[in-house]
């Protein structure tokens, strides 16, 4: 029977025959034997993976246009080989930092088994951008040790180059939003996305019903269902010439995605994706709290719009229940709150078996962008990875190592380097730090745990 594991390269295995062949003489000189032997590739042979241990945890605030401060981390280790990682757009370095004292000492190669210990300090949202960005790095370190990028540790590319989609900037004019969407396909674009709620309505009577008096907390961080809040024929009347204006300028022949509706209704979601069913959306995005499914799959029984989410949710078993009830038509994890690379590469797995494509939310630099990019590439159901820093100048120019411009026609080519095949562009990263912030400093202040013990049971 064929044995793949004896038949698999292995760098101990290749080291310990070249020394019996030594030792037994069996190729003459050692001139003949270098002749006869081609050198070991792809591994670092500068690392010794068994010894490998984490030595220290940094961080630098990046401050860009659009979803900022973005916290990068560094992960030093022992050998001289570093691995970079990225917390969500908008959270605090703090997320990354309280894990520092759990993850020095440790070999980064144990990727699966220092997430174990770590994940329990994710949670929703931005909660978990400092797991996310710690499981970043440290496939980063692997890829560098092991000279691989990271999507072959995924198990190989699908594809070659990864598709964005991107938005635009509002406009309460239909005919300047088509305007600037236009501009966008013609940076080379092939899909697109609008951002279009009832806050574009505002000003115009009769187009939304809502309660007077609303404060800013209910406005923001209460549920959809408890504002009472719906949007009349007028209203959707109104929208949908937003719509129209935005087909008109980019066609029939790319698709056109749609978030932001507002924290509307059921009811309100579900005449939405009916009334835009002519104009042939992608999806509409986020209609209500991704945790009330019973609710979200009655709009997406409902609407002939397809329905999407999934950006805030942390936990595999909340996409298993998305997917294998269908709750909605297609998923929307953020690689930096789904619990970084390997599980949004498992998520997007599970999907798959279950008929849902997944596209994937992002609003970070190019460290984080690379980690979706690998994800994609080696995930099969991948559509298209969101991108908000088109009308940043100086993006791409926070990293080296990748081919340039990054996003190129509206796509970005997967890197062929170690691990996420790009390194900081240091003084380009220094003139954008968030004022007051170091790069990479010292943080001794995180060597110790802030809880003695993290047991999850007894």
């Amino acid at each position: 029977m064929f044995d793949y594991n004896r038949t698999k390269f292995n760098r101990r295995g290749v080291l310990k025959s070249s020394m019996a062949m030594l030792a037994g003489g069996l190729f003459g000189s050692v001139a003949e034997r270098a002749e006869a032997q081609p050198a070991i590739q792809n591994v670092n042979l500068h690392s010794s993976p068994s010894t490998l241990k984490i030595t220290d945890m940094r961080y630098a605030i990046v401050v860009k246009p659009g979803p900022s401060p973005c916290a990068l981390i560094r992960i030093d280790t022992n050998q001289g080989v570093y691995g970079l990682g990225e917390v969500r757009d908008i959270a605090g370095y703090q997320y990354a930092m309280v894990l520092k004292s759990r993850i020095v000492g440790e070999n980064p190669l144990k990727i699966d088994f220092l997430f174990d210990k770590i994940s329990q300090f994710g949670g929703i949202s931005r909660q978990s951008g400092g797991v996310c960005a710690v499981e970043m790095a440290l496939w980063d370190i692997a890829g560098k040790v092991y000279n691989c990028p990271i999507y072959q540790m995924l198990g190989g590319k699908w594809r070659d180059t990864i598709r964005i989609y991107a938005d635009t900037t509002e406009s309460k004019d239909p005919q300047e939003y088509g305007r600037r969407a236009k501009e966008r396909k013609e940076m080379g674009l092939t899909w697109m996305k609008m951002d279009l709620g009832i806050d574009t309505l505002e000003g115009i009577p009769n187009t939304v019903m809502q309660p007077s008096g609303l404060s800013d907390w209910e406005l923001r961080n209460q549920p959809h269902p408890f504002i009472a809040t719906e949007v009349t024929d007028k209203g959707i009347d109104r929208l949908c010439e937003f719509v129209a204006a935005v087909r008109e300028n980019i066609g029939y022949d790319m698709p056109l995605s749609m978030d932001h509706l507002g924290h509307v209704g059921v009811k309100s979601a579900i005449r939405l994706g009916r009334a835009y069913e002519k104009f042939n959306l992608e999806w509409i995005e986020d209609v209500i709290p991704w945790f009330y499914t019973d609710l979200l799959k009655q709009i997406t029984i409902a609407s002939p719009t397809p329905t999407l989410t999934g950006e805030d949710i942390y936990e595999m078993s909340d996409f298993e229940n998305l997917c294998q009830n269908h709750v909605v038509d297609k998923i929307h994890p953020d690689l930096s709150t789904s619990g970084g690379i390997l599980r949004t590469h498992r998520i997007g797995d599970m999907a798959f078996r279950n008929g849902v494509p997944m596209a994937m939310h992002f609003a970070g630099t190019p460290v984080a962008c690379m980690a979706n990019v690998h994800c994609a590439a080696a995930t099969r159901n991948f559509l298209a990875l969101e991108n908000h820093s088109l009308d940043v100048p100086f993006w791409q120019d926070l990293v080296t190592g990748i081919e340039k411009p990054i996003i190129n026609k509206g796509y970005i080519k997967v890197p062929d380097g170690p691990g996420l095949g790009i390194s900081l562009n240091d003084d380009e990263v220094k003139r954008h730090l968030k004022p007051g912030t170091g790069y990479f400093e010292p943080t001794p202040m995180w060597d110790e745990k802030q809880s003695f013990d993290d047991a999850l049971f007894s």
